[in-house]
């Protein structure tokens, strides 16, 4: 025979208090009852682990070893009921968070930030990948938000938009037009430009094909590249200029220059939050609250 939690809790009280009336007043019952979980707790064990006298209640020895163990064993059983009341109410838990490159050199480390701040019992899971591959893994639950760059046009997902930012064009060093405060589509006619994959970049592969066929601009891509990083890593080794939003210019990579392009429309990149729209997470509103304040 194995012994019930209740037992334990009436020992510890009575061990604590050393008084019976005072021990049964803690846990809002009466003497008689408190008695009797003891005594059963005593035959299960087959210890004695308190004095009785009718002047005082002392611990023995064996009592007192038995006490440590009851006390963790109470703790435990209570934090569980509380982490999984929490879970519950969406106050503790963990969200995975898809997120492209260029987002993660700022946004998401400031959301990451206000969390641990608002919400510490919630634990963000963070997956760096593309907006393709998030799409996959909001479908199959892999993530419960991805930040993806639009259309977001699965019905299952809702989304809203939360950044949109300017077009930079990123210089290497010795670039005559790092003279010029800003530049324009056709200042990249017929010269080299680092370009966006159409496979893996298609967004801003598009965006920048669409942006130099309206100004009737034709630059010369000498590199296709599907990481924003990867392009700035070939600006910074000399082989040309690239185009990328404004975000990308906290990597701070030496011997790279930006400046502001001029664009129709004063901030065309956009980055959408996306979730699942029955995705059943109890903390996933707490957290999508969260980024939607901190991005709007």
């Amino acid at each position: 025979m194995m012994f019930e939690l209740s037992q334990l809790r009436c020992f510890v009280a009575a061990a604590e208090e050393l008084h019976f009336g005072r021990a049964a007043q803690r846990l809002n019952m009466t003497q008689s009852p408190l008695s009797r979980q003891i005594q059963l707790l005593e035959r299960i064990l087959n210890v004695q682990l308190l004095e009785r006298t009718s002047r005082q209640v002392s611990l023995t020895q064996a009592g007192s070893v038995f006490l440590i163990e009851a006390r963790r064993i109470v703790r435990l059983a209570d934090s569980a009921a509380l982490s999984t009341r929490r879970v519950a109410k969406g106050d503790a838990g963990r969200v995975a968070i898809g997120f492209t490159a260029v987002s993660g050199y700022h946004m998401v480390p400031c959301i990451v930030a206000q969390a641990r701040a608002v919400l510490p019992n919630i634990e963000l899971e963070l997956r760096e990948m593309v907006s393709g591959d998030q799409v996959e893994a909001l479908l199959t639950g892999l993530v419960d938000i991805g930040f993806v760059r639009p259309p977001v046009k699965r019905q299952e997902f809702d989304s809203v938009s939360v950044l949109r930012e300017p077009l930079m064009v990123a210089l290497p060093a010795g670039d005559p037009r790092q003279a010029m405060a800003a530049l324009r589509p056709q200042d990249f006619d017929g010269q080299p430009l680092i370009m966006y994959s159409r496979q893996g970049a298609a967004y801003f592969h598009d965006m920048i094909d669409s942006l130099f066929d309206e100004e009737m601009a034709a630059p010369l891509y000498i590199q296709h590249v599907t990481q924003i990083h990867s392009m700035l890593g070939l600006v910074h080794a000399g082989v040309g200029p690239a185009i990328v939003p404004e975000s990308a210019a906290g990597l701070h990579m030496s011997d790279v220059h930006f400046r502001r392009l001029m664009t129709r429309e004063e901030k065309p990149v956009e980055l959408h939050m996306a979730w699942r729209r029955d995705n059943a997470n109890p903390a996933l509103p707490a957290v999508r609250q969260l980024c939607e304040e901190m991005t709007t």
